[in-house]
């Protein structure tokens, strides 16, 4: 029998990328899943696809910078299945771009709402039904929270904050039976670089990084999966964001050199 058959598992920015990648691959297993993100028809496609595979899928519209939407969402999934398994933290956003070069530094501030507290708020609202559970908590975090590329301080900052935040709360909650997985990806073919902001403040429209020289989210999303089933404390799904862990604290200056070079800064 499959690990996740029938679990109830909430997944934010659930339309497209990794969240979307995420639930197509989980949803082979029959569970019953709890699809959000901003943007109703995207995920009614994915909700109709996860159902084809043979998951129950239940949509709700949830923007996860608002503290109540995440309550709501939280909600809806409890009424609907009864219960909650595993909460995956997924949405976000990037901005590609120089600090020096922004015109206004409280752009930053728009990141860390999204990624970090988008994040915290449905965690939060869930904790409760994920104690009567002894569920799973799962933030998606990203390669950027390990180290630091340049062009990325926005992104990176809220992404070490994800990790900062989660590996605290997994000591707080050992004796709950509540469980943390914290995944690192490396760069993954997605939307998520071809939507990033650049200074200006626009979406960029076009991927700075070569998307067929990265990880498909069809082969991360296996990897968070085999992560889930073994309730592993730390996911990371490529052999350099391995070594960029513990480079950071054995030569971080050629890490920060390798950084620069991935991201194409020249200085």
């Amino acid at each position: 029998m499959e690990a996740l058959a029938g679990k109830v598992i909430v997944i934010s920015g659930a339309s497209s990328g990794i969240g979307r990648a995420l639930a197509l691959e989980l949803a082979q297993q029959k569970p019953r899943l709890v699809l959000a993100a901003r943007t109703p028809e995207r995920l009614e496609e994915t909700a109709t696809l996860c159902r084809s595979r043979g998951a129950e899928a239940l949509v709700v519209p949830t923007d996860v910078t608002s503290a109540e939407a995440c309550s709501m969402l939280i909600d809806a999934a409890a009424k609907q299945f009864g219960a909650i398994d595993v909460l995956v933290n997924n949405a976000g956003a990037a901005m590609w771009a120089r600090f020096d070069e922004l015109p206004d530094a409280r752009r930053l501030e728009e990141l860390m709402q999204l990624n970090y507290l988008g994040s915290v708020y449905p965690t939060h609202a869930a904790l409760p039904h994920l104690k009567r559970t002894r569920g799973l908590i799962v933030a998606i975090a990203s390669i950027s929270g390990l180290i630091s590329p340049p062009l990325l301080s926005g992104y990176a900052a809220s992404k070490h904050a994800v990790i900062g935040f989660f590996a605290s709360l997994r000591i707080e909650l050992q004796a709950s039976g509540v469980g943390v997985t914290i995944v690192a990806p490396d760069f993954v073919q997605s939307e998520i670089l071809s939507l990033a902001t650049g200074a200006d403040g626009k979406s960029l429209g076009n991927s700075p990084l070569d998307q067929s020289k990265l990880l498909s989210a069809e082969k991360c999303a296996k990897k968070i999966v085999r992560g889930i089933e073994r309730r592993k404390r730390l996911v990371l799904t490529s052999e350099r964001s391995a070594w960029a862990r513990w480079g950071m604290l054995l030569a971080p200056k050629l890490v920060d050199r390798i950084a620069a070079r991935i991201v194409g800064f020249r200085g």
